[in-house]
């Protein structure tokens, strides 16, 4: 177990050395002249001058990078043109709008979008998990049929159409909600969950239903197999079955799809944010890149890759956790 979680640990480590060099020849060499668009179009050409010396934009390629990395492993000083402001490490720069760090701007966003990804992430394992187990069972009966019809339609409906209805629904027409909002976890919990309710159902509305799809199928295919044919024979339950051999063999899939979707989650869940008003990572996300504030979005897509790294490499351990086997690939 050991080999193998140094082996997890190196690869998720040269993935985000390379997703940091991709974003950086992305968003800082591809746009052309970095110091025009942080000093913005009314900047005289003394000014921009002025703000490529502060970037170091005039070293070598290969030294701007190494800064970059060094202000992500150890922090760096960024020259304010009247002094020197230090950046403690992770670094990932200054924001050209509002001169904030992004470490900091990042960290003010990441309890609310966390508040979000992780309560619909609950709902959508439940749901789709549970309707694809329900699926499976009740094969080629009424209630098949009918779940099928709803996970196919939850899948082709937008999340703004579901959350356009659940807002107009039971917010506005029959008023047993109020109108979504983020308040804090630690000054009011039930405010927090209430403001949350319908962002939570529709994220899980539409994510729960590929889940469902997934996991009816692995069921099904393990349902088939000679060994559940053989438990059968010997008088064993269907819900016996159902719960310890058919559902085992429709987790790793689920392992796998759920860590990618929880991951880009964090930055992918731009729709939801903004029709909700959640001042998330996403949402600022969207903003930065109107006005082409680099720094930021160079941040926040490195964050959210960081935390598909992460998933995926908690995915591979409950993956050994549950089959042994695979700790030896």
């Amino acid at each position: 177990m050991t080999g193998f979680l140094v082996r997890r640990l190196g690869g998720a480590v040269l993935v985000l050395f390379a997703l940091t060099a991709i974003l950086y020849g992305i968003f800082y060499v591809a746009p052309g002249d970095v110091a025009q668009i942080a000093c913005g179009p009314r900047c005289s050409p003394a000014q921009v001058a002025q703000v490529t010396e502060q970037l170091r934009l005039n070293d070598p390629l290969y030294v701007q990078y190494g800064h970059f990395l060094q202000g992500i492993v150890a922090g760096r000083d960024f020259s304010t043109g009247t002094g020197v402001e230090h950046c403690s490490a992770p670094c990932l720069g200054v924001s050209y709008q509002s001169d904030q760090q992004v470490t900091q701007l990042i960290l003010a966003k990441l309890p609310v979008t966390g508040s979000l990804v992780i309560g619909a992430f609950a709902g959508w394992l439940l749901l789709g998990v549970g309707t694809g187990v329900l699926s499976a069972w009740r094969r080629g009966r009424l209630t098949e049929r009918v779940l099928t019809w709803l996970t196919l339609a939850g899948a082709a409906t937008p999340v703004f159409v579901i959350g356009l209805l659940l807002i107009i629904v039971f917010c506005s027409t029959l008023q047993w909600l109020p109108a979504p909002s983020y308040v804090p976890f630690a000054e009011d919990p039930e405010q927090w969950a209430w403001g949350l309710l319908l962002p939570w159902v529709s994220l899980a509305l539409i994510e729960s239903a590929k889940y469902a799809r997934l996991t009816r199928s692995a069921m099904l295919e393990t349902l088939a197999e000679d060994h559940v044919r053989t438990f059968r024979a010997y008088g064993v339950g269907e819900r016996a079955i159902i719960g310890r051999h058919a559902l085992r063999g429709a987790v790793a899939p689920v392992i796998a799809l759920s860590a990618l979707d929880f991951g880009t989650m964090f930055g992918g869940a731009v729709l939801t944010e903004s029709l909700f008003g959640i001042p998330g990572i996403g949402r600022e996300l969207v903003h930065a890149v109107k006005v082409v504030d680099l720094p930021v979005v160079v941040g926040m897509v490195l964050v959210t890759g960081f935390f598909v790294v992460l998933a995926n490499a908690l995915a591979d351990v409950l993956y050994a956790l549950a089959d042994r086997r695979v700790v030896l690939s």
